[in-house]
């Protein structure tokens, strides 16, 4: 039986629906690609390490420590292969290391900031970003350090295409790359005129319906570790004094606490990895 085409169906709520699910899946299929070098890298350094098996006992030692201490795939994988390698046959991998109590997130008004999660964190100070600057767009990067660009973590109100064309931005062609290099928040009045954007990026900007954007970097250690931006549907003047200062503290808060994070719970799950990959049993571990 033929199936016959009526007009509309495409703008049907079933088929909404099913074109947001696809659009999902592709969303998760291109991040399996570009985290399946690293991840695989990875499992090569810890296989030859620790004398396992097969890359599959490799990937589950990864797989337990990112569940327990909730932590991305990709984050525990890039740190395997960024940081030096544990003394062969020492019982920790970074014996002596000191302990820092967790920052305070006063500005996002999270109480225990030795337990909440990164992921909470970055949706907290892109809502927080969002209410400042009075929008309903915006969206939370992280920075690669080995590259030098910003993955894409949260994002609100943009369309499917800018999160697909802007899910890592290298360290030029965008105003969020311009604060990262310039380490200062900047303002772009209007995106299109402004010659910071490649036309790539200048377009699809504009098609998701932001006109203007303000970038503020998370600093942390003396460094940039991640970016929050605002997207406005309106050229914007500069914002006020006010503002500036709230995004520039509230950045500099979570940049400090994104830095803790990384030199302490990152670090916690690689201690916990070594020892797991220490046990004679898990020289055959199996994914769950």
């Amino acid at each position: 039986m033929t199936d016959t085409f009526t007009h509309g169906a495409w703008g049907t709520e079933g088929t909404r629906d099913e074109v947001a699910r696809l659009r999902g899946e592709v969303r998760h299929l291109r991040a399996q690609a570009r985290n399946r070098p690293l991840i695989a890298q990875a499992q090569g350094i810890l296989r030859e390490r620790y004398r396992l098996a097969d890359a599959e006992a490799a990937f589950a030692l990864l797989q337990y420590a990112s569940q327990r201490f909730n932590i991305k795939l990709r984050t525990l994988a890039d740190a395997v292969v960024a940081l030096d390698r544990p003394d062969e046959g020492a019982e920790q991998w970074f014996p002596g290391r000191a302990r820092h109590p967790a920052p305070r997130l006063d500005s996002l008004a999270i109480d225990d900031t030795a337990r909440v999660n990164r992921g909470a964190v970055l949706r907290a100070v892109l809502s927080r970003t969002m209410t400042i600057t009075s929008t309903h767009m915006g969206n939370v990067q992280i920075m690669d350090h080995a590259s030098g660009g910003l993955w894409l973590e949260k994002h609100e109100g943009l369309s499917e295409d800018f999160v697909s064309f802007f899910d890592y931005v290298g360290g030029s062609g965008t105003s969020c790359a311009q604060a990262a290099n310039d380490m200062t928040q900047v303002t772009v009045r209007d995106v299109a005129t402004a010659p910071v954007f490649t036309e790539d990026a200048r377009r699809t900007i504009l098609e998701a319906g932001s006109r203007s954007a303000h970038s503020v970097p998370l600093l942390g250690g003396g460094r940039v570790v991640g970016m929050v931006n605002a997207h406005f549907d309106r050229p914007i003047p500069e914002l006020h004094t006010a503002q500036l200062n709230a995004l520039d503290h509230t950045g500099r808060e979570v940049g400090r606490w994104l830095a803790w994070y990384d030199r302490t719970v990152v670090l916690d799950a690689l201690e916990y990895l070594h020892a797991a990959a220490r046990h004679p049993a898990m020289t055959r571990a199996r994914r769950r």
